[in-house]
């Protein structure tokens, strides 16, 4: 059953506490945001808000401040960035109040001060350990603050924390705002989740790369029951390739998941998914900028020495066309380590590869994915980029994400 949307509440004159995802990287000395997208993303939902004349409360984490107040870590930056933001997505000067705390007096004073159309920024929840413990009184001070609560954070949305999950048990309506509903929307869809008419439309085909096969194990589990093709790069690819009986040299191989890989490659075939790894490599004498390289194609045994640090270019032809086919595609996980420039061109050629199909729905999940495509210059071009690392992660492999499953059904 689909979940409350902040589009289906009265918001007018309530005070609506937003849980958003403002965890945006900083300078060296917290005093500047160094990329703004997680404020930009959540826009939407705050200005649906502000024009349907709610007392807004936005509350965040940053970072990872072991559950006491740290001043590297602190919110305040994010209310200069956020006002401008703001002025220049609604046109007009909006009031935007910080509050030196999440709970306590203070917090409770400011919120009861607010007026329709005007938004308090609470300091960072992670301030206090109860939130990442989920204690059920501090979840009850948030709530205190509040009529309505909305999430917002989807990148937070597989953490049971106290302003994602036990929140939702002290306030009588708890919603989905914009950014979610979206989020759920595109992966689901992509999954085949909800009615018929979220069936993702064939040829489906997920991308999966990263380092470790370990960090990928339930998305292909999964996947392997809804798609047409898997397409495996990155170091992931290698335990594969071992599991396939393949010397790979010096390349990055999970030991211990061989047997658990090869054991993958079976059920595919028995369940008719392609599953396409590297045939040609890029390989390195040593992991540095300035490493010699060479190209190395075939199954025979890798250079002893030598490690693979990206998928070679045959290997970007043959999954160039297979992208080019598809309807739907999931993307997890870079081809190589594209930090490098001499190991990005996998991993650039399937970001290109993927924005060129303008008929397909385009998923795009995981840190080192949207960087990807951002690198590449394409992130326009993808149907969606998702917020949520972790939680996208776990979405695909399937697992119910306890932010989502907290909020209130519709009837």
């Amino acid at each position: 059953m689909p979940k409350l949307s902040i589009r289906d509440l009265d918001l007018k004159n309530k005070h609506v506490l937003i849980r958003v995802d403002f965890n945006v990287p900083l300078s060296e000395d917290g005093s500047e945001i160094t990329d703004d997208t997680r404020i930009r993303e959540t826009l939407p939902t705050i200005r649906y808000a502000l024009e349907h004349k709610a007392k807004l409360i936005l509350a965040s984490h940053l970072g990872r401040p072991k559950g006491k107040p740290n001043g590297k870590y602190s919110l305040r930056p994010v209310v200069d960035r956020l006002r401008l933001l703001l002025d220049h997505s609604i046109g007009e000067k909006i009031n935007v109040a910080f509050a030196p705390d999440c709970v306590g007096e203070i917090a409770e004073e400011l919120s009861r001060q607010l007026e329709s159309g005007q938004v308090l920024l609470l300091e960072n929840l992670r301030f206090h350990p109860e939130e990442e413990a989920n204690d059920p009184a501090f979840a009850k001070k948030l709530a205190s603050l509040c009529e309505i609560y909305v999430n917002d954070a989807f990148g937070t949305a597989h953490r049971a924390h106290a302003s994602t999950e036990g929140i939702t048990h002290h306030v009588k309506q708890a919603a989905a705002g914009l950014l979610m509903e979206k989020e759920l929307n595109y992966l689901g869809r992509a999954l085949g989740l909800g009615d018929s008419a979220t069936v993702p439309a064939k040829p489906f085909i997920s991308i999966l790369g990263g380092a470790k096969v370990s960090d990928k194990i339930g998305v292909i589990e999964n996947l392997l029951g809804k798609v047409d093709a898997l397409l495996i790069g990155g170091g992931m690819a290698y335990t594969f390739l071992k599991a396939k009986g393949q010397n790979i040299g010096k390349s990055l191989v999970e030991a211990d998941k061989v047997e658990l890989a090869g054991e993958m490659l079976r059920k595919a075939e028995a369940k008719g998914v392609r599953f396409l790894l590297p045939t040609d490599h890029v390989l390195a004498d040593r992991f540095a900028p300035d490493a010699a390289t060479q190209i190395f194609s075939g199954t025979g045994d890798f250079p002893a020495e030598w490690m693979a640090l990206d998928i070679g270019p045959e290997t970007v032809k043959t999954f160039a066309a297979e992208i080019a086919g598809a309807s739907t595609i999931v993307w997890n996980g870079p081809m190589g380590v594209f930090e490098l420039p001499k190991f990005a061109a996998g991993t650039t050629a399937v970001a290109h590869a993927v924005a060129d199909n303008k008929g397909a729905v385009t998923v795009v999940g995981g840190g080192d994915s949207v960087a990807a495509v951002q690198q590449a210059g394409v992130a326009s071009e993808i149907s969606h980029i998702s917020t949520g690392g972790g939680a996208s992660l776990e979405f695909l492999e399937g697992k119910k994400l306890p932010g989502v499953e907290a909020l209130t059904e519709k009837s």
